[in-house]
């Protein structure tokens, strides 16, 4: 089996590159050309003849353009590789008759209520990157390709930047840090993504019945706030030297950003539980291990 893994450098991408490798053979790209391929998204018809080039059993994207509030100002770039590029693999997928595996976000919903949100639910996105990432599902669905979306939140992984990062570098820096409290999700692992992603796609390529949408988090729930407050707690406990002194929780309202940010990020994962018989770990033995990784570096 050949596949093709696009967005090879970024969290989840990078994980993948250790969970695909024992399906079969695995070409990786990033948005820089090699070898005559180009896996850039931002140039969709280099990409579709990359694919034509390459003739994939499965395409795996997890490229995207994730920079939620300069999509507010690059709205053409963000559809172009968020929409268009997505609906040129969804459309050689369909001609060829191979697997296409994609991921999208949470952001495709308004955010509104407490109820964890199902796949059946409503879309209705509050900022131009989830309206791009919602094309880019819409694309799939449409082309009738073979495919597996994964909605996915608070993505985070050891291998890069990310939130836990961020909120050690201003806990060395500050003795105060203000967190919002009103936004709530499941911090999820890109190393538990690209774990789901492989035990997946063996199954669906038994059974392509499994084909379809699905919602894909951690277990359990927490505010930004509350996931500051445990990765501080555990780079003290763990003999960090710190400045901080106070982790304030404030609203939304309180920190304006260009994007507009949903207040429930809650993902209801029962379905893909269910069809692919899956324990999906707490959101804090992730983070715990992730911190253990970042902090003996």
């Amino acid at each position: 089996m050949k596949i093709l893994l696009l967005g090879k450098n970024g969290q989840v991408g990078w994980e993948l590159q250790r969970s695909l490798a024992p399906l079969g053979e695995l070409i990786a790209l990033d948005r820089h050309p090699a070898g005559g391929l180009n896996g850039d998204l931002s140039n969709p018809e280099a990409l579709r003849a990359t694919i034509r080039q390459v003739q994939p059993d499965v395409i795996v994207n997890a490229a995207a353009y994730t920079a939620v509030d300069k999509a507010e100002s690059e709205t053409e770039l963000a559809e172009r590789v968020n929409g268009l590029a997505t609906g040129v693999m969804a459309e050689e997928a369909a001609a060829s008759g191979c697997w296409l595996v994609h991921y999208s976000t949470d952001f495709v919903f308004d955010g509104q209520g407490t109820t964890a949100w199902r796949e059946t639910d409503g879309v209705a996105p509050l900022n131009h990157y989830g309206v791009s990432k919602l094309a880019g599902e819409q694309a799939i669905t449409a082309s009738g390709c073979k495919h597996l979306i994964f909605r996915t939140s608070w993505v985070y992984g050891a291998y890069g930047n990310n939130f836990a990062k961020t909120m050690l570098r201003l806990a060395r820096e500050r003795e105060t840090l203000s967190v919002i409290a009103d936004q709530i999700g499941a911090p999820t692992g890109a190393d538990l993504i690209a774990d789901v992603t492989a035990l997946a796609l063996r199954q669906v390529l038994q059974q392509p019945e499994l084909a379809g949408l699905y919602h894909l988090a951690a277990a359990g729930e927490v505010s930004w706030h509350g996931y500051a407050s445990k990765v501080i707690a555990f780079a003290q406990a763990s003999g960090e030297l710190l400045a901080v002194k106070t982790i304030d929780p404030i609203k939304t309202v309180a920190y304006p950003t260009p994007a507009r940010r949903p207040l429930n990020s809650r993902l209801d994962t029962r379905k893909l539980r269910d069809n692919f018989s899956l324990h999906l770990p707490d959101w804090q033995s992730g983070v715990t291990r992730m911190l253990r990784e970042i902090l003996n570096k």
